[in-house]
């Protein structure tokens, strides 16, 4: 099987996608051929060299980058998936594409809208599921509407900032209603950027100055004093059939986190691997356990998702109430990365991890290709 992986992208998680890619390159089972495209900060795509591949393996330390990966064609642009449309761009061989892209632009349904119009089956999310996924206040709204737990909030939006009676209005509300502490982080970025807790009104000021920084949405959540577990789940929601074990639902997890960090932000998920406590199981009853799988199935499904996500949940540690928290529906493949390590706590390797992703891949883009889309 040939697979194309894309990885970098204009994100503030650039980087964490390069780790995350170098992680996928090398546990990919040796029998696909795997082709490696960069997306730099700027937008641009390269196409590199064959031997990147066999680096990343022999090398378990290495993280692809400037050291490892050069960048060799800035021709290769998105023509690449359509059969080369400049002239000195070439065609990749592709049966399915993994994009291995974290925060906007890669997990948000601009890279799926573009491998849907491609014509290419994709490991993850379609373009209503990613956009969702990655919009906070959209999957709460609909998260809320299907009767699921979510963590009381208020939004507020860059029109807000600029009436300032409005955003007086929406902030003193937050204020009153929710109390501090608050946790303000931006709508639609991930790896905790932009986000940070606030104990008083001047440290609000300055967490919505920082977080309008990322987004032009910003959520106020209620803080909550909260153990964080987390859910992976895998699956075509939309498409799965008893037939194909491997388009059907499953849970894995849940495990619990426990920052050392004053709560689990970039530099705990990512940088220092001294940074939290892994627990897989959750150190919870039998009865929580289950219920946390099956509510991390339902939000998966209310959302429509294909292929994989992580459902983040918190626990209440004075009242015990559990709360859907959000979803990342391309959760990070780092060394230290909570997805596939749950998954493998129940015997799913990661060889056989991504093996999986790419047959549901193919299984959901059958399903799609088989849809009439003419009347001729």
């Amino acid at each position: 099987m040939n697979i194309v992986l894309l990885y970098g992208g204009k994100s503030g998680e650039h980087e964490i996608s390069l780790k995350s890619c170098s992680a996928v390159a090398r546990n990919i089972d040796q029998k696909h051929n795997v082709s490696l495209i960069f997306i730099d900060k700027n937008g641009r795509w390269f196409l590199q060299k064959n031997d990147v591949i066999e680096k990343l393996r022999s090398a378990p330390d290495c993280v692809l980058g400037e050291a490892l990966g050069t960048q060799t064609d800035s021709s290769m642009q998105v023509s690449v998936f359509l059969g080369g449309g400049k002239e000195k761009a070439l065609p990749v061989p592709c049966d399915v594409v993994f994009p291995v892209l974290h925060g906007t632009y890669g997990e948000d349904g601009t890279v799926q809208g573009l491998l849907e119009m491609a014509g290419l089956p994709y490991v993850g999310c379609g373009v209503f599921a990613s956009a969702a996924s990655m919009d906070k206040v959209h999957a709460k709204i609909l998260w809320e509407h299907a009767g699921l737990p979510i963590v009381p909030y208020r939004c507020l939006t860059r029109a807000d900032i600029n009436d300032s009676s409005t955003y007086d209005k929406i902030v003193q509300e937050a204020i009153d209603n929710l109390h501090f502490p608050l946790f303000v982080k931006p709508c639609s970025a991930g790896s905790s950027d932009g986000a940070s807790k606030a104990e008083n009104k001047r440290e609000l000021s300055f967490a919505l100055m920082e977080a309008f920084q990322w987004d032009n949405k910003v959520l106020i959540e209620k803080a909550i004093n909260a153990r964080e577990v987390e859910c992976s789940v895998m699956g075509n929601s939309i498409t799965a059939d008893p037939s194909n074990d491997a388009s059907m639902l499953k849970a894995y997890g849940p495990g619990e986190i426990v920052p050392k960090h004053v709560f689990y932000d970039y530099d705990a998920k990512y940088n220092d691997p001294d940074g939290a406590e892994l627990k897989i199981p959750a150190l919870l009853t039998k009865e929580k356990l289950e219920y946390i799988r099956e509510t991390a199935k339902k939000a998966y499904k209310v959302l429509d998702a294909s292929g994989l996500a992580r459902v983040d949940f918190f626990i209440d540690r004075d009242s015990e109430d559990i709360y859907l928290n959000e979803i990342n529906n391309i959760p990070g493949f780092t060394s230290i990365s909570m997805f596939p390590k749950m998954c493998e706590s129940e015997g799913l390797s990661f060889t056989k991890l991504l093996d999986l992703l790419f047959e549901q891949a193919i299984q959901r883009f059958s399903c799609r290709q088989s849809l009439c889309t003419s009347r001729e």
